[in-house]
């Protein structure tokens, strides 16, 4: 048996069953594409799992001349308009998140944290405890900040009393996509494409946060 059999064992099989009455939300912020594009794998990976999912964006907070003034941006934004934005409603509902977003000098965007600092009410009542995590991000370089984007976002969830379920080493795809284990990253040129091929990586990081959320679901039956 080689090293990556002893390591991953037969994880791959058992994604393959199919899991039973999880629900996910996919909230993600994006400008060029890149996050909604994730979003979207994660959500084809989810239901190759058998979640019921829902793909979300979070409110934006730029003035649309800001926007106006970037034909890619705005291109974006018309191309999405019919997603719909987040709501604490979502939260409730939701068994297991996945955050994607692009990095900001090593952090969360404004747009994403300005959403998360809307939830005290949910988590003074105690109804963001005990949700199943993930995270996904973007930069224009390898080392631009993905690995502290993802765990920033992971500091807000330990403060809900969340349950992180990283991919870890869990998969050999994970190398291929570049080999972040807090989350899947991935690197977008200049020309706004991304480099790295992710979609592997991606549909693993959420079947994986759904086993997780079905674990956890049955256990408080």
């Amino acid at each position: 048996m080689g090293f990556l059999s002893r390591l991953f064992g037969n994880a791959t099989e058992k994604e393959e069953e199919k899991m039973t009455n999880v629900k996910l939300a996919v909230i993600y912020y994006s400008m060029g594409g890149t996050n909604y594009q994730l979003s979207k794998w994660a959500e084809e990976g989810a239901k190759e799992a058998g979640a019921e999912v829902k793909v979300l964006k979070v409110p934006e907070l730029a003035p649309q001349s800001a926007i106006e003034g970037n034909p890619g941006w705005k291109a974006h934004v018309d191309a999405t308009k019919d997603v719909p934005e987040v709501k604490l409603d979502d939260l409730e509902w939701a068994d297991a998140i996945i955050f994607s977003v692009p990095t900001r000098f090593g952090n969360m965007p404004a747009q994403m944290k300005q959403f998360l600092d809307t939830t005290g009410g949910l988590w003074f009542n105690g109804k963001l405890m005990n949700k199943v995590v993930s995270a996904m991000t973007s930069a224009q370089n390898p080392h631009g900040g993905q690995e502290a984007t993802i765990l920033s976002l992971y500091t807000t969830m330990y403060h809900w009393g969340a349950i992180v379920a990283a991919p870890g080493y869990t998969d050999p795809v994970t190398f291929g996509a570049g080999g972040n284990p807090y989350g899947t990253s991935v690197t977008v040129g200049q020309d706004g494409k991304m480099i790295e091929d992710v979609q592997a990586a991606v549909k693993h990081q959420a079947k994986r946060t759904v086993t997780v959320a079905e674990w956890v679901k049955k256990a408080n039956q």
